[in-house]
């Protein structure tokens, strides 16, 4: 489970704590949002990986890793290796990304849900590179970036933040139809799309929004505070 520097657990809450949770947090290198916005999730949160300079953006939040992947060309502090519990060395001459790496170690390791955060900013080829992940079946289920918050949504979700946001939603390659909306300026019923189309910067109206996916997983990119509704 995440630990902070400065404040521990007992070694047996931990490890109780840590079963009960089924959301591992993936940290990659790049843009990375703010401490706040990870640390109101960490009580979802029972494991974090790091994805080679994964490592720096934790440190800067004042967290560690549980596990390192990565070939660790990228990493600013080697020394924050050694402060790592278990670390999986990998060359640099390799086929997967390092992000690529922890999502499938986390995923053989029975994490059932994966929230992956930084990787924003940079070279577009590795955002591109985040992006298709999505289209797999053992994709992230959620991208913090810097500034927005990327759901991969399977069923219908409802959301709440601040009247006037800007919502937008992309199906996968698949296309989707059958999809639903409320508290959308912009209603999605009765669409259907294909691979290549999109709903753009559509408006929350009132601070909280529902959408229903249909036929297929769609991403929906709203701001990074957006919270699932309660």
């Amino acid at each position: 489970m995440c630990r902070s520097f400065d404040v521990g657990l007992a070694p047996l809450l931990a490890d109780v704590y840590a079963g009960l949770m089924k959301r591992a947090l993936l940290v990659a290198g790049g843009d990375a949002p703010p401490a706040s916005a990870i640390l109101k999730r960490l009580p979802d949160i029972g494991f974090v990986c790091a994805a080679d300079s994964g490592l720096d953006t934790l440190a800067a939040w004042g967290l560690r890793a549980d596990l390192a992947v990565g070939d660790f060309d990228s990493l600013a502090d080697p020394g924050l290796l050694a402060a790592c519990p278990e670390v999986m060395r990998h060359p640099a001459a390799k086929d997967d990304t390092d992000t690529e790496l922890g999502l499938a170690e986390l995923r053989r390791r029975g994490w059932e849900s994966v929230m992956l955060a930084g990787g924003g900013g940079g070279r577009l080829d590795h955002i591109l590179a985040i992006r298709a992940l999505f289209e797999r079946p053992d994709s992230p289920d959620e991208w913090l970036t810097a500034f927005e918050r990327v759901v991969l949504l399977r069923e219908t979700r409802e959301f709440s933040c601040a009247p006037g946001s800007t919502v937008s939603v992309f199906p996968l390659a698949g296309g989707s139809s059958g999809m639903g909306s409320a508290g959308l300026a912009w209603p999605l019923e009765a669409l259907v799309w294909d691979a290549g189309h999109f709903g753009l910067s559509n408006v929350v109206s009132n601070g909280r929004f529902s959408i229903t996916p249909g036929s297929a997983p769609v991403l929906v990119i709203m701001p990074q505070d957006a919270e699932d509704a309660r």
